[in-house]
């Protein structure tokens, strides 16, 4: 029988083996939080590592996924109940992502806050489509500066269309090359505050833009490289559309122009736009034309009043001359009656007595 006192308890064989279990428990541990961290999919997610996507659809989830791999390179939620973008949304643990592709299509979003997308600076691609947005910050996308194409395609309801200006500011969107921003119901290009040397597509189509106005069709006159898409929207061809008409006409900036189409007046509505003539567009001869025939209308009005001038300086000389002509007529009308009376037949007077 072995007896070992407390000094030697080091050298027990059993206390060695349970310091290693300690140790390599402890190691297992680290690989599994590390693993946890880079590797383990989200909830309600599908992750592909070899293509770098995650893809989430169709959940409650009220707020962005916090537990997004580092390796992500192209994030997807659909379907999801997202209503507010909040500051930083997609940063983990604090640390920038390297996510190029962002679609977040079909999440009824409200309500973008400022700096919403920070933490994503390599981002190429944002599809924020379909959404129901009330309200965009200024300051939305800002540090988004390797951003390339900004989707929002029916996704402003018509409370956040007047901030659209504000958030497409070159401050943010430097190095933005395309832009669509179909069924908005926009009334105009918001190119106030965007500088656009640097976009190649600007997408339009399906707004309520009736036309567009000379200072815009200036700035399009200047970049050569930008292609315009404005299909589907309601044109008024009347003169004021006359800057935009000889810009589709000398320019090949809107690759869909033979589909833009007047919706009024009613006399050229389905008419294409570029087949209209040069004088339904021409403001000089409509003003022309407007003029003369307020002219010809005062030529008239002044003709009238000169010839009722005259008959009230003239209303003695007229009364007494209508009384001749009664008394001449009268006159006549007794000759003729006494003429009837000696030519009469005899015999039907007879009758008559």
């Amino acid at each position: 029988m072995w007896i070992f006192s407390s000094a030697d308890n080091s050298k027990c064989p059993f206390f060695i083996w349970n310091q290693w279990c300690l140790y390599y428990a402890a190691v297992v541990c680290l690989l599994f939080s590390h693993v946890k961290t880079d590797d383990v999919c989200p909830p309600t997610c599908i992750c592909a590592r070899d293509s770098g996507t995650v893809t989430c659809r169709d959940g409650e989830d009220t707020e962005v996924p916090g537990d997004i791999p580092e390796w992500t390179s192209t994030l997807i939620l659909k379907g999801r109940n997202i209503s507010t973008l909040h500051r930083g949304a997609f940063m983990v643990n604090g640390t920038e992502m390297e996510i190029t592709i962002l679609s977040l299509s079909y999440n009824g979003i409200q309500t973008i806050e400022p700096y919403a997308f920070l933490g994503l600076p390599r981002l190429h691609l944002l599809d924020l489509s379909h959404n129901q947005l009330e309200s965009i910050s200024a300051r939305a996308f800002h540090g988004l500066l390797e951003l390339r194409s900004l989707y929002l395609n029916y996704s402003f309801l018509p409370s956040a269309t007047a901030q659209l200006s504000n958030a497409l500011t070159t401050q943010s969107l430097r190095n933005l090359h395309r832009l669509e921003l179909a069924g908005n119901r926009l009334k105009s290009i918001p190119l106030e505050r965007l500088d656009i040397y640097n976009l190649h597509a600007l997408v339009l189509i399906n707004n309520s833009i009736e036309n567009i106005g000379g200072a815009n069709i200036s700035e399009l006159y200047q970049q050569r490289r930008i292609r315009v898409y404005l299909s589907l929207n309601p044109f008024r061809c009347n003169c004021e559309l006359e800057a935009f008409y000889y810009w589709l006409k000398n320019s090949s900036m809107c690759p869909d122009s033979g589909r833009l189409l007047c919706r009024e007046p009613e006399a050229k509505r389905g008419i294409p736009v570029e087949m209209l003539r040069g004088e339904d567009v021409d403001c000089v001869n409509e003003n022309l034309e407007a003029v003369s025939y307020v002219f010809l209308g005062i030529v008239l009005a002044l003709i009238g009043v000169v010839f009722l001038m005259v008959l009230y300086l003239n209303r003695r000389g007229i009364k007494r001359w209508l009384n001749n002509i009664r008394e001449a007529c009268r006159d006549q009308m007794e000759v003729y009656h006494y003429r009837y009376e000696q030519d009469s037949d005899p015999r039907l007077a007879n009758v008559a007595v």
